[in-house]
């Protein structure tokens, strides 16, 4: 079903986030997170499947509850936020699969980098808020390698597995409120 004019809706960050899990050691995951980031979409159908979205997190924001470690991506080993301050990512399509999941692939724009990338989703649904908003949330999930972004920092233990995996998955559980 259709509506008759394109909307507009905007992220609530304060009911978002964006989380990113890597392999240590080979041996256990570290979960990190962007504090920053903004997203909006624009939509005419209320199955979403024609969404023209935009989103951009500062990698300066990116918190893994260790500063030193925090220190570490934030410079030219990983992220370089001096010289690439935002990643960014713009979608091609949001497509309804049989099972009622979506998929959305787009451009993903980081440390210099823009590769095509697939993302798993779920529409968790529509409501109204108790304040009369109109909202929608969304759970998506993917994967990406880290060197295919120029993210190559590498060190291995004494038996020679990798410090850090080249898998990178992403994790988003995010809301948007329809704009007047």
């Amino acid at each position: 079903m259709s509506t008759s004019t394109l909307t507009t809706w905007k992220l609530d960050l304060s009911h978002s986030e964006l989380l990113f899990k890597v392999r240590h050691l080979v041996i256990t995951t570290v979960t990190g997170q962007f504090n920053n980031f903004e997203a909006t979409f624009e939509s005419a159908n209320d199955d979403f499947t024609d969404a023209k979205i935009d989103f951009k997190a500062e990698v300066a924001s990116i918190s893994t509850g260790d500063a030193n470690r925090d220190g570490h991506l934030k410079s030219p080993d990983f992220f370089d936020a001096a010289s690439h301050p935002d990643l960014t990512f713009t979608s091609n399509a949001l497509s309804k699969n049989a099972d009622g999941t979506y998929s959305l692939t787009g451009d993903l724009s980081l440390h210099g980098v823009t590769l095509p990338v697939t993302l798993d989703v779920e529409l968790g649904g529509t409501v109204v808020d108790p304040y009369g908003q109109h909202k929608v949330g969304f759970e998506l999930n993917g994967k990406i390698s880290r060197k295919a972004f120029g993210l190559t920092w590498d060190a291995f233990t004494e038996a020679g597995g990798a410090v850090v995996s080249d898998e990178v998955k992403i994790v988003a559980s995010v809301q948007f409120v329809k704009q007047a």
